[in-house]
Parts: structure tokens; sequence; C-alpha cells
């Protein structure tokens, strides 16, 4: 089944742990390779990212898309690394 890249932004993004990581904002594309790198999230969960700070989730930790996003994996707490 084919989907637009635009209905992916704003769908839900729950861990594999079934908590919430934040909603979709826009996809990152890698054009090198033509395919998708991964979906950014502005503002995720703040007790599941260190501040709330804004990330790219791989595709690949993707496990299913439909009414919501799925993960196949992601960290506990996931830590941002100091500039």
């Amino acid at each position: 089944m084919l989907t637009e890249v635009t209905e992916l932004y704003g769908i839900s993004v729950y861990t594999d742990k079934g908590v919430l990581l934040g909603q979709v904002n826009d996809v990152i594309f890698d054009m090198e390779q033509q395919d998708i790198y991964g979906i950014y999230i502005a503002q995720p969960n703040p007790q599941v990212v260190e501040n709330g700070s804004a990330i790219c989730v791989p595709f690949r930790w993707i496990k299913s898309i439909g009414e919501i996003i799925l993960l196949r994996k992601f960290p506990t707490f996931l830590k941002v690394p100091q500039v």
C-alpha cells in the first residue's frame, strides 16, 4: 500500500513500550540513496527525551504505520548530548 508523505504529518508516535513519544512534524530524506532517513519530532515527550529536545527517529526503528506509528525499539530515556 502506498502512502503519501504528507499523510504522516501529525501522526502520534509510540515507543515499543506504548509510551507516547510525540507527533511527526517532518520527514527526513536521504537524497543520495533516494530513501526516507527518519521522522522528525519537534516536541517529544520530556519524560522520554531529555528536556523535550527535538529528535529524528531513524525510519528503520519503525515497526508499523497506521492510525499511529509504533516503534520497533526506542531507549527508555534518551539523553541529549551537550553541544
